[in-house]
């Protein structure tokens, strides 16, 4: 393997550990009273705030028409509102495994809605990797012996389930966006966006020094830090080697739920995430592989 595409690799997986720190990052807030929904809130509006900077130092953020504009005001909805709150809320009312868990339930939501979306075709494969995803989300939801720090409910799994939906966009605007236009400008222009929108559920708490520098380590270290050099080194290596290496993240996540605050899946549970991250590598891989 070359040095670059080595290079490569290790920006991708330094974007997964970066993203995986948001668990114990949004645990540590949590616990500090601040709601899920000014979580997200902070995490959009300051990691929107240094994407905007970046931008300007670097040409500044230009749209090509009003249409373009449409079209990411829809993926911040789903993007940014949508996936910061439901991240958050799974994370509140579930735990940081079985949040990361459900997240990557993400490839079957694309699956299913590039069916009637973009008009690709239900394949046997593509059905049976479905299957699969579904059997892995049964048995993390079963109760079991052997978990602990796990709350499995119909809010906790709705909630994950609901950022995994929301997860999908990346997939299915991700194409069109990054061949447009730069990840920064991107992310400069919906994460603002998606702020707003959640603007108007937050009720926002009195906040000590240290859950401020929570805050701000969220949005610059695992929001703009993460993007960055997750974008950087998706250039240098091939898309499905990516797909791999970033399924990292819900194996750290877990790893420091279980050494910080003791979290850990049932048995059942921790065959169900494998399921689903299997299901998740193959169908991104298989989905990288193919031609636009």
């Amino acid at each position: 393997m070359s040095r670059v595409r080595r290079y490569g690799l290790a920006l991708v997986t330094g974007a997964a550990v970066l993203w995986a720190l948001l668990g114990p990052f949004s645990r540590a807030l949590l616990d500090r009273g601040i709601a899920p929904l000014e979580i997200a809130f902070w995490r959009a509006s300051l990691g929107g705030l240094v994407c905007a900077l970046h931008a300007a130092l670097t040409g500044g953020v230009r749209l090509r028409s009003a249409r373009d504009l449409a079209y990411l005001a829809a993926f911040a909805l789903l993007g940014v509102t949508l996936f910061y709150a439901a991240l958050a809320l799974a994370i509140e009312t579930g735990g940081i495994s079985l949040a990361v868990v459900l997240l990557y339930t993400a490839p079957a939501f694309v699956t299913l809605l590039a069916w009637p979306l973009l008009g690709e075709r239900l394949t046997r494969v593509k059905l049976a990797l479905l299957a699969l995803t579904l059997i892995g989300v049964v048995l993390v939801a079963a109760p079991g012996a052997g978990a602990h720090g796990v709350r499995v409910s119909l809010t906790s799994l709705g909630w994950g389930l609901a950022a995994g939906v929301a997860y999908a966009s990346y997939y299915l605007f991700g194409k069109w966006v990054l061949a447009h236009y730069a990840p920064v400008t991107v992310f400069a222009l919906v994460m603002p966006i998606g702020a707003l929108g959640l603007l108007p559920f937050v009720e926002f708490a009195p906040k000590s020094p240290e859950a401020w520098w929570l805050l701000i380590a969220l949005a610059l270290v695992s929001t703009y830090l993460a993007y960055l050099i997750y974008y950087t080194g998706l250039r240098l290596v091939e898309a499905s080697r990516a797909v791999l290496v970033a399924t990292v993240e819900p194996v750290v996540a877990a790893a420091l739920a279980a050494a910080i605050y003791g979290e850990r899946l049932g048995p059942l549970g921790i065959a169900g995430a494998g399921l689903i991250l299997v299901a998740a590598v193959a169908t991104a891989t298989r989905r990288a592989a193919t031609p636009a």
